[in-house]
């Protein structure tokens, strides 16, 4: 009777949305809190700055663990951006289907998660590596997750150059693993990856500046223009250039690395004008895509010239 009561007081599809359960989120949702792609460039990262640190190779265990152990940290500072950013991310179209903002995973579970993610890959780098490894890690969480997207994020149109330093901490992280201290070629693989992150993240902003402007977030190009941007862009590009080209300069890497990062640097070059002429957004998601893989090329240059020099 109450089952009877309930179709005819209620029209079908209403009874049912009443009666509906939400979907638990699935293993998907949860890897993508992980930002598996950022996440995969940055280990690959970490994994040449631990074959460069020594003229051996590190044993298979310390290379599989600690690589993992960098991992499981990055992906936890992933889940909790996701957290903080929630409401940011609801209302840009790039993010809104994220799973803390589109409601798939409650916050409360997305920082269970982080938190089991972090601890697990710090306690691993402190177990298989050291505890300075263990430590940079630590403070490089603690610099995106929490300086970067709780403050810096919010606070400057220089958030991303400000920030830069934690996305860049990941060669140091695989370098230190290995050899239990810091070292100026560690230091020189961070300042390749601090002096590409402005240019490679300012032309994202650009071409969704509408977007950050709807999230107030003051990006450079929404708070002081584009033109204004692409110089700054231009500016960073030359730094980046000419920062790439240190590791031949002070005998780090051989002629194959300089061949290899000279072309890929041109080609950034030749984007960077194209946007600049056209001003276009496609031009400079163009620019966007081609600067995240050359950071992979340039990291297996690195590689492949310190194996096979010339």
């Amino acid at each position: 009777m109450l089952r009877l009561w309930n179709t005819r007081r209620f029209p079908m599809s209403l009874s049912n949305t009443l009666n509906a359960r939400p979907n638990a989120p699935s293993w998907r949702d949860y890897l993508t809190l992980t930002k598996p792609r950022v996440v995969a460039v940055m280990v690959l990262t970490s994994m040449v700055g631990m074959l460069l640190a020594r003229p051996v190779l590190p044993s298979i265990e310390l290379f599989v663990l600690a690589n993992l152990g960098i991992a499981l940290a990055a992906s936890a500072a992933a889940a909790i951006n996701h957290v903080v950013d929630r409401r940011i991310d609801a209302v840009m179209n790039r993010t809104k289907h994220r799973p803390v903002s589109d409601g798939k995973v409650s916050p409360a579970y997305a920082l269970m998660f982080a938190f089991l993610l972090g601890a697990s890959g710090l306690s691993m780098l402190a177990i298989v590596a050291n505890l300075l490894t263990a430590w940079l890690t630590f403070a490089s969480i603690i610099g995106y997750a929490v300086i970067y997207t709780l403050y810096l994020k919010r606070a400057t149109p220089q958030n991303i150059v400000i920030g830069g330093i934690a996305g860049a901490a990941p060669p140091l992280l695989g370098w230190v693993a290995v050899t239990g201290s810091v070292d100026a070629h560690a230091l020189l693989l961070v300042a390749i990856i601090f002096a590409w992150t402005p240019p490679h993240f300012w032309a994202l902003c650009i071409a969704k500046k509408d977007e950050y402007a709807k999230a107030e977030i003051p990006m450079l190009p929404v708070t002081h223009g584009d033109e204004y941007t692409r110089l700054h862009m231009l500016l960073y590009t030359i730094l980046m250039v000419i920062v790439t080209v240190l590791p031949y300069l002070s005998g780090m890497s051989g002629v194959l690395y300089l061949l290899g990062v000279t072309a890929i640097n041109v080609r950034f070059l030749m984007l960077l004008k194209r946007h600049s002429d056209t001003k276009d957004s496609k031009d400079a998601m163009g620019l966007f895509w081609y600067s995240i893989r050359y950071i992979m090329w340039l990291f297996l240059f690195l590689l492949v010239d310190h194996f096979i020099p010339l």
